[in-house]
């Protein structure tokens, strides 16, 4: 390190997207090691360093801004429009130049309605309590779900009604805080968890379990928020309240409380394992079930995708994030059954359509992406 400028230090901290897979898989140093090495939280600290000091631009602070671009869905003129621009080459390269979104980049397009507005109201159904299952579960929308793609919402709510599992959804929410606490800015990370943990708490006391179908906004209450607010008793009761969808199901399963009943085969599924999947340390609880589907072939991935977030739509970072998921491309494009997988599938939505994206570059075919909840609602055979 004494050969290397401080100024140089930044490349690295820039180029840190917060996976945690050094901690959990590569750095030797991590506790009990007697250096106590913990280099993603050491980036982070430097993010906030760098954001306190003004060292942020506008269109970062803007993309992480996911609520304020949510306002916009469910209007559907200003949805027209804006999804519209989002497909234009000279507005691409006019965010490109006044926000550094690559004008290459995948970018979601807002919903028609939100899936807070189209969610049905919960059947009155038979509470039925594991040994380790709550019987009730709580959804924690996310703002990609509920502004984004609300069918992957729409799919788990009819997944856990085919389960007999009574479900609400949270009566208000903000962002969790990943995209703020990815620039370093605690602060609006601070104002997040005191928007949404006395909300959550609730719902923990209650004896609710609370799922998130993004796996980086559930990572936000079972890790981040945790380790910042270490003495709060309700952080600490939401964290033990968060679960993966897939974690939840796989214990109803355990539980002999799950449905295991799957008339339609889905064929050859190339599933990715997201890297905020496999810092919750569940194991691969979607693989799991997908694999229970008679007629299904699951070919599951550990790479990273690249996409991070924010960092893959950056114009700085666009092509970098190609290059990193390009091994995962390959790999996923190649099933071991032989030819192209009839499916593609992450837990992460972002990181699905990144992989999309990386797919159509590389010319490696063009199977259907499929989010993992909707890969289940299918092989239930519900509509």
């Amino acid at each position: 390190m004494d050969g290397v400028e401080k100024k140089d230090y930044w490349k690295v901290v820039d180029q840190c997207y917060l996976c945690d897979l050094c901690y959990m898989t590569k750095c030797p140093y991590v506790p009990p090691h007697e250096w106590n090495v913990d280099f993603p939280h050491t980036m982070l600290r430097a993010k906030a360093i760098k954001f306190k000091n003004g060292g942020v631009d506008f269109g970062s602070k803007f993309l992480s801004s996911t609520d304020v671009h949510g306002k916009f869905a469910g209007i559907p003129i200003v949805v027209q429009a804006a999804n519209a621009v989002n497909q234009t080459r000279p507005m691409r390269a006019l965010m490109e130049s006044t926000l550094h979104v690559d004008r290459n980049a995948w970018l979601p397009s807002l919903a028609t309605r939100k899936f807070r507005s189209a969610a049905p109201k919960a059947a009155d159904l038979p509470v039925k309590n594991g040994e380790r299952t709550p019987g009730k579960v709580a959804i924690y929308a996310t703002c990609y779900i509920n502004y984004n793609e609300p069918g992957i919402g729409l799919d788990l709510l009819k997944v856990l009604a085919h389960n007999d599992v009574p479900y609400v959804l949270v009566e208000k929410e903000q962002c969790c805080g990943m995209p703020k606490l990815e620039l370093g800015d605690l602060d609006s990370v601070d104002a997040s968890k005191r928007a949404n943990i006395p909300v959550l708490a609730k719902y923990a006391r209650e004896g609710y379990a609370i799922l998130s179908a993004v796996p980086s906004c559930t990572l936000m209450f079972k890790q981040e928020i945790p380790l910042m607010y270490p003495d709060d008793a309700e952080v600490q009761a939401v964290k033990e309240a968060m679960w993966d969808p897939f974690e939840y199901l796989g214990a109803r399963r355990r539980d002999g409380l799950l449905k295991t009943e799957f008339p339609k085969p889905l064929g050859k599924v190339s599933y990715h394992v997201p890297c905020h999947t496999r810092v919750q340390n569940i194991g691969r609880k979607t693989e799991e079930l997908l694999k229970m589907v008679p007629g299904t072939s699951v070919h599951t991935n550990e790479r990273c995708s690249g996409h991070a977030g924010t960092f893959g739509v950056k114009k700085a970072y666009h092509e970098v994030a190609m290059k990193i998921g390009k091994p995962l491309f390959k790999r996923m494009a190649e099933h071991p059954e032989g030819g192209a997988p009839d499916y593609i599938a992450s837990d992460c939505p972002l990181g699905g359509h990144h992989i999309r994206q990386g797919f159509d570059r590389n010319g490696l075919g063009t199977p259907q992406l499929e989010h993992p909840i909707t890969l289940v609602r299918m092989a239930y055979g519900l509509e």
